[in-house]
């Protein structure tokens, strides 16, 4: 058995006997990225490791590490670093995840600290092993940063709470600036591409958040090249609006290994402008849609910038 197979049985036990999907092996200048040296690299990599944290960035092989830990942004990646789901995108490993750790909370928040992060980014795996699918584990973490870092403005992107009654609302009970839920790709999709999941309960929960407090940011991502047409993507727009949700971020699907969904084809970046045009007339108060948009790449810039335009147009109205 080689070395690459047993890797995947213990990563991905689900995918391990999956036929090779074709992969792409030359890619486009426009997504190429540079391999991470720089010195705050290695200084954000030393924080997390010593606060024994858990980086989306490094579990789903983000592209963007090299640039967003150089500027000490990391994603932190909550209750384990293994999911109960098997999406065929994602590199994140699947299994049956530990006990949650009690001090993570607190480990995430001294980070943040240390890190002098005006904006963090919190993520998870999907716990479908909980009764509350880690929602009151994602409460103590916000509430937590809260107190060590009172000037830092929170963002999460949360599994979809599945058949987890109450969850949601503990969850915005604790108040995070932002709340993310990525669709990840158009309806048609969904079963081969995030099998556990629903499209239209991913969008009810969103319009909840909305609906339970109006003041939180609510905001999804999509990947494009999985093989979607551009009238779907625009009906996801829509969808996403008739929630009122705040910010869509749309970026390239890339894929992480020969048993993952295949790369159906490179979108070039003429095309994901006319997606972030399509979507501001749509009526989104913050969009980025490029090669390299993953839910937190320059997620500080672009909260200040959503929460400039809000306060524009509430004065706009008032006025």
């Amino acid at each position: 058995m080689s070395a690459e197979i047993e890797k995947l049985r213990v990563r991905h036990p689900e995918k391990a006997h999956k036929p090779d999907q074709p992969v792409h092996r030359k890619k486009p200048d426009w997504i190429r990225v540079k391999a991470p040296v720089s010195k705050e690299y290695h200084e954000t990599r030393k924080i997390v490791r010593e606060n024994k944290l858990t980086t989306v960035c490094e579990e789903a092989a983000c592209p963007n590490i090299g640039e967003c830990w150089a500027k000490r942004h990391a994603t932190m990646m909550i209750m384990g670093g293994i999911c109960t789901r098997a999406c065929s995108f994602c590199n994140v490993a699947t299994g049956k995840p530990g006990a949650l750790d009690p001090f993570e909370p607190f480990n995430v928040a001294k980070a943040v600290k240390e890190l002098g992060l005006r904006h963090v980014v919190i993520t998870s795996v999907d716990r479908d092993d909980l009764d509350d699918g880690g929602a009151r584990h994602f409460a103590d973490t916000i509430l937590a940063i809260r107190e060590a870092s009172a000037n830092t403005t929170i963002e999460i992107l949360t599994p979809d709470f599945l058949r987890k009654d109450g969850a949601l609302e503990v969850v915005v009970s604790a108040k995070p600036d932002v709340f993310n839920h990525n669709l990840e790709t158009v309806p048609r999709l969904y079963g081969p591409v995030r099998p556990g999941a629903r499209y239209f309960h991913s969008i009810r929960l969103l319009d909840q958040v909305k609906q339970i407090d109006p003041t939180i940011f609510t905001k999804s991502g999509l990947m494009v090249g999985l093989g979607e047409t551009k009238e779907e993507i625009y009906q996801v727009m829509d969808d996403l609006r008739s929630a009122d949700v705040d910010f869509l971020t749309i970026g390239q699907y890339l894929q992480p290994t020969p048993k993952h969904h295949h790369v159906d084809r490179f979108v070039p970046p003429d095309e994901f402008k006319a997606f972030e045009r399509k979507a501001y007339n749509k009526g989104f108060l913050m969009v980025s849609a490029s090669p390299l948009t993953r839910s937190s790449y320059h997620a500080d810039e672009d909260f200040e910038k959503m929460r400039r335009t809000r306060e524009e147009r509430l004065a706009a109205v008032a006025g």
